[in-house]
């Protein structure tokens, strides 16, 4: 049996008589996604791509998805927020936005904090959203399946599955929706890292970039005064904190003088 938060004082639905064919079908959807997991890289390729690549694989390793999305857990401040960041259908950003911007309540919201699949099978009536419920049932959607995105324990995201139809996440969606959720939290994991570890390197290269350039402009002063590198490095301090301009910036302006002045005396008069 699936674990997950049901909807109160409802009952579960019944589930579907599914022929050989069907669960078969089923597997074969389940099989596709995941594989589609396995031959996610993420390359050159940014985090959002790989994002809506997961989504779209969600919504059809899982039976009775009409539309799904995946959201990250941001750090603001020290306080964790959902964030969405991929869609398979515009009412899936709609509901969202009314989810994360608006109410601040939902099955996303409540899956992040008990960090179990949360279930709807009736949306308007379920009383853990009163507001966000009858909202999003106005909008002609009426089921939900929130899937959370654990990491050693740790919830990183969810995916938000939707579906017109009352009722349509039964445990056999559940289940499969579980079999999805564990390789796609180490997929997004990945993703993050690579990203992180790209970011980093980057900012590494913009300060080796930005060392360099001070040192050439420190050896301009040096040549120019006679004086120590600590002279000409508080020099260009200085300029910096008078002018209100970063360090980097006065020593790229020197550095590009000196040049300058360096090609003239070759060109001449």
């Amino acid at each position: 049996m699936a674990d997950y938060d049901a909807q109160p004082d409802r009952s579960a639905p019944a589930e579907p008589e599914l022929s050989m064919t069907q669960l078969e079908a089923d597997e074969s959807d389940l099989h596709a996604g995941l594989t589609g997991l396995a031959g996610i890289t993420a390359g050159g390729r940014a985090v959002i791509d790989l994002l809506g690549d997961v989504a779209e694989f969600a919504a059809q390793a899982i039976p009775g998805v009409d539309g799904a999305g995946v959201t990250l857990v941001q750090t603001s401040h020290g306080t964790p927020r959902p964030e969405a960041w991929a869609a398979t259908a515009q009412f899936v950003r709609e509901i969202d936005a009314i989810q994360y911007e608006s109410l601040h309540e939902g099955p996303c919201i409540t899956c992040m904090q008990s960090r179990r699949p949360t279930v709807s099978g009736s949306l308007g009536s379920d009383r853990r959203w009163p507001h966000f419920g009858g909202r999003v049932a106005r909008m002609g959607v009426h089921s939900a399946l929130a899937l959370p995105l654990l990491m050693d324990d740790q919830v990183i995201g969810t995916i938000n599955s939707y579906a017109y139809a009352r009722d349509a996440f039964a445990e056999h969606a559940v289940q499969l929706g579980a079999q999805f959720a564990g390789p796609a939290a180490v997929s997004v994991y990945n993703a993050q890292l690579l990203t992180q570890a790209r970011d980093r390197a980057e900012q590494l290269q913009r300060a080796l970039g930005s060392r360099t350039v001070i040192d050439q402009a420190i050896g301009i002063m040096r040549s120019r005064t006679g004086g120590s590198a600590e002279d000409a490095f508080d020099r260009l301090t200085q300029i910096s904190q008078a002018d209100n301009v970063k360090l980097r910036v006065i020593a790229e302006r020197l550095v590009e003088e000196a040049v300058k002045r360096a090609r003239a005396r070759r060109q001449g008069p």
